[in-house]
């Protein structure tokens, strides 16, 4: 089964992705962590992404649909996948049939704009080991230092303000109009974002086996 999470970031697409990872064993792949990792090991892709990601702005298709390409050839997404965070435009998705991609259904998990910025700009990431935190939501034990590992916790670049505001922005513009693409083709499931994630997941995993 292939699937893709929508919504706009900040929407907890990715803790979703991961419950749907471990009750359908198949992997979640996120575009964005892919990138990151990319940025972190000073790859072409990577350094080429890094401004547009920086300032809350798409990184250009021809960079992203390369990386997911390499990545969904590997033996793991055999039997299905999961994207969280491609695509983020039309022409993406219309990259990814162009590819042979063949996607079952698509999810889009709703959170309004006012929710995410509280949520985005509290987070808290650790600098070692990529665990995430909030300043109201998931406090560490100690301020400022990770539970896991004793790594400093750090507000990534594309986590402040301005720049999540300016990401809403292009959600909106670029790709919220997928929920329709896909809504043509009888593949759309809404799901409202709850306060409380667990009732999220219980949502969605009761969407995906309905």
């Amino acid at each position: 089964m292939n699937l893709i999470l929508l919504g706009a970031p900040g929407a907890g697409k990715g803790t979703q992705a991961d419950a749907i990872r471990d009750a359908f064993s198949i992997p979640a792949i996120s575009t964005g962590n892919l990138l990151r990792e990319g940025i972190k090991k000073g790859t072409s892709a990577g350094l080429k992404a890094k401004d547009y990601m920086d300032a809350g702005q798409l990184v250009p298709d021809d960079i992203v649909i390369d990386v997911l390409k390499e990545r969904i050839l590997q033996d793991d997404c055999k039997n299905g996948f999961i994207l969280d965070g491609f695509p983020r435009s039309i022409p993406q998705a219309q990259a990814l049939e162009k590819m042979g991609v063949k996607i079952d259904k698509v999810i889009s998990i709703e959170v309004e704009d006012g929710e995410i910025v509280r949520r985005i700009s509290g987070r808290r990431v650790c600098s070692a080991c990529g665990t995430s935190y909030h300043i109201t939501d998931n406090k560490p034990k100690k301020e400022n230092i990770c539970d896991k590992c004793g790594g400093k916790l750090i507000i990534r670049d594309d986590d402040t303000e301005e720049t999540i505001k300016n990401r809403l922005e292009v959600y909106h513009n670029r790709t919220e109009p997928l929920k329709s693409f896909y809504k043509e083709e009888g593949k759309l499931i809404i799901v409202i974002g709850q306060k409380d994630v667990k009732d999220t997941t219980r949502l969605t995993l009761k969407a995906l086996e309905g």
